[in-house]
């Protein structure tokens, strides 16, 4: 690729257009990667396409504002987005631990970004261009802060975004239509600041607005005292009841002595809109200035794959997916997904394969009923939980005929599906058709589902079907396994300490485990990002659907507790485990018996363990020795250096997970085979010699 196929990042690629100004600044805080999988990537060929002039500034130096004046000022204004990812769960770990690696940065190295980047780089931009140069400011992070919002980071309650940015206009959700429009009436030398009627995005005004179209809610001052977490609560209902195209209405939430006011969100985009989009002139590949950095790794997980909808009515309780780009679901045409996979075959490293044919939810295509579109989503009622709606449209058909097609398409040797599956709507439809060729065509060996827990009650706090459905759809999974001679794996997706999860039901998920003969490879903390249902309930101990309390595990030990009990097979967990059992009085399992997690503490392990907890020995004319057996020992082999890497430097580290917006794994490997990590498949398992049980 040459720099030209790419937008201009330089004075220097702009002379080589012939450019000598331009009419809009988009600063990312990703890698610029121009891949329709990215947002600022998809705003800035969705601009070029509407005839505008757009540079793009990704990963600028924020200590000062020399980066953001390289290019020039902007003819209308500057468009900020954090990336794909909100820049504090880019940077921090459900634990609050800074991450070793980021995978939307060249060469996986951390620290390219500021905190709160969109903060940030808006106030640079206010120092390089002025107050004159509109500033708009969009993406994930913008999105999920929009409202004053619980900062788990900062374990406070802040102002929206817009106030600490100093934008002129946020723009929330997927964004296309917005950006138009805003662009259209800068250019026709309209103010920012009269913008105040177009969907999909919020402003400020020192005026409280009224009007029948207006909804208020408790003010930022009211929802941040911590005596009155149920104000909060409250409002965030208000905020997702109002937060649909065809029913919602503004809302107005006053910070101090002016209003914040968020109007309903914007109509999705149509088919034909969505496939214009798709046909915009992606090169599909990073930058070539990051090629001597070994590349941009997000890119690498989604290069062969196709996004064919958005939107998801699953809308999970910790899941900003919903909270972003809405409910309703809009889908692509067959003949512009199927343009996409042509245009991959052509691709150098395309060996064909697609490794996935999905979106929010790989298995919805429309809308999930018929009156949506006339009515908008139903309030206080979800589509899928806490079981299907009577009105609920389980159809796979069209998405059948998709992948149908593509498979028979030449150069493509296999069609993959790896984002999420939602088997409660499977299930729903009477045709297994779909099943069925799930199975036979497009599971890799393992196909990854999200049960997330087996405690019903649990399950209803996050907003997930209950339990007995998952059995449900293993029975059918496995029927179908075997009547075609196959043998493929679920690997379930669970989570620890999410709010109603107390110590007692993890204990109950690890005994599930264990019965099942298995343990999950990967246990994602509930991580309280911004704006979502479950974070609601982290921070104010209510559930906000209801107003009833809800069990919060708050403190990182109780956690880790949680944690360790769905691993409790791993040595090192040995004595969390204990203790949570000691705590949940179920010292019933520690002991011999099969139904047991661990056994009891040797005597001679007991006595290593107590001799640690003494310290070292001080003996031989006072020299120091450590106490006896394997600890006399052991050395420190700690040899890390103390210098800052450059910029683009490669760091050590351990890989963390690539992940969405609003859910971070804290993922840790066990020992087994695959049998361990999934529940397929129970009767097919190898005799293998039993491993001890610590």
């Amino acid at each position: 690729m040459e720099n030209l196929d790419f937008l201009p990042v330089s004075r220097e690629d702009m002379r080589e257009r012939d450019w000598y100004w331009y009419d809009f600044l988009l600063v990312t805080g990703d890698a610029y990667v121009d891949h329709p999988s990215f947002g600022p990537a998809v705003i800035s060929r969705v601009l070029e396409k509407e005839g505008y002039r757009v540079a793009v500034l990704a990963q600028p130096d924020w200590k000062t504002a020399d980066d953001f004046l390289a290019m020039g000022k902007p003819k209308y204004g500057v468009m900020i987005s954090a990336g794909n990812l909100d820049s504090m769960v880019a940077h921090y770990t459900a634990a609050k631990k800074h991450r070793s690696e980021d995978f939307y940065s060249p060469g996986k190295v951390a620290g390219l970004r500021p905190d709160r980047a969109t903060i940030v780089y808006a106030n640079r931009v206010r120092e390089a261009f002025g107050k004159d140069v509109p500033i708009i400011i969009g993406g994930l992070e913008a999105s999920l802060r929009r409202f004053a919002h619980y900062d788990y980071w900062e374990n406070k309650v802040r102002r929206s975004i817009l106030f600490d940015a100093s934008a002129d206009l946020l723009v929330y959700g997927m964004g296309e239509k917005a950006i138009v429009e805003i662009a259209r009436r800068l250019k026709s030398s309209e103010n920012a600041a009269s913008m105040t009627d177009i969907p999909g995005t919020a402003f400020l005004t020192a005026r409280q607005p009224s009007g029948e179209n207006m909804r208020m809610c408790d003010s930022y001052e009211v929802v941040s005292s911590a005596a009155n977490k149920k104000a909060y609560a409250q409002a965030t209902m208000i905020q997702y009841d109002e937060h649909d195209p065809v029913s919602g209405h503004a809302i107005v939430q006053a910070h101090d002595d002016r209003f914040l006011v968020v109007l309903p969100p914007a109509m999705p985009l149509s088919q034909k809109e969505l496939d214009e989009v798709a046909s915009l002139p992606f090169t599909r590949e990073s930058h070539p200035m990051y090629e001597v950095h070994g590349g941009v790794p997000a890119l690498e997980e989604v290069r062969f794959s196709i996004i064919h909808n958005r939107g998801c009515f699953g809308a999970c309780n910790f899941c900003s997916l919903a909270w972003h780009q809405g409910r309703m679901v809009t889908s692509r045409s067959h003949e512009s997904v199927l343009r996409e996979a042509e245009q991959m075959t052509h691709h150098k490293d395309f060996k064909g394969y697609i490794s996935d044919v999905g979106g929010p939810t790989a298995n919805f295509r429309h809308l999930s009923c018929k009156q949506q579109m006339k009515r908008g989503m139903c309030r206080n009622r979800k589509c899928l939980t806490p079981s299907p709606c009577d009105k609920l449209d389980p159809d796979h058909s069209d998405y059948l005929a998709l992948l149908r097609r593509l498979r028979k398409m030449p150069g493509i040797k296999k069609v993959f599906i790896r984002s999420g599956i939602r088997y409660d709507y499977l299930l729903a439809e009477k045709d297994k058709s779909f099943l069925e060729e799930l199975v036979i065509h497009h599971v890799s060996g393992q196909l990854k589902v999200a049960p997330e827990h087996c405690v019903d009650s649990v399950l209803d706090f996050m907003g997930k079907p209950h339990f007995e459905v998952y059995h449900q759809f293993i029975e059918a999974y496995n029927r179908v396994n075997e009547q075609n001679d196959k043998r493929q794996f679920v690997v379930p997706y669970l989570m620890s300490s999410h709010p109603g999860s107390t110590l007692t039901d993890a204990v109950a998920l690890a005994e599930y485990l264990h019965k099942s003969g298995r343990q999950p490879e990967q246990v994602q903390d509930f991580y309280p990002t911004p704006g979502t249902l479950s974070t609601c309930m982290y921070y104010t101990g209510f559930d906000p659907r209801t107003l009833l309390r809800v069990y919060v595990a708050r403190t990182p030990h109780e956690k880790d507790l949680q944690r360790a009990l769905l691993q409790w097979r791993n040595p090192d967990n040995r004595s969390l485990v204990v203790e949570a059992l000691h705590k949940a009085h179920r010292e019933d399992l520690i002991g011999h018996d099969p139904k047991c997690l661990i056994r009891p503490e040797s005597k001679a392990a007991r006595a290593v363990s107590e001799a640690a907890k003494k310290g070292p020995v001080y003996k031989r004319n006072g020299a120091k020795n450590p106490v006896i057996g394997p600890l006399a020992k052991r050395k420190s082999t700690d040899k890390s250096a103390g210098t800052t890497p450059t910029k683009y430097a490669k760091t050590a580290g351990k890989k963390s997970q690539n992940e969405s917006a609003s859910r971070t794994s804290s993922t840790k490997k066990t020992e087994g085979s695959r049998e361990n990590m999934s529940f397929a498949h129970p009767k097919k398992r190898e005799k293998k010699t039993e491993k001890k049980r610590y």
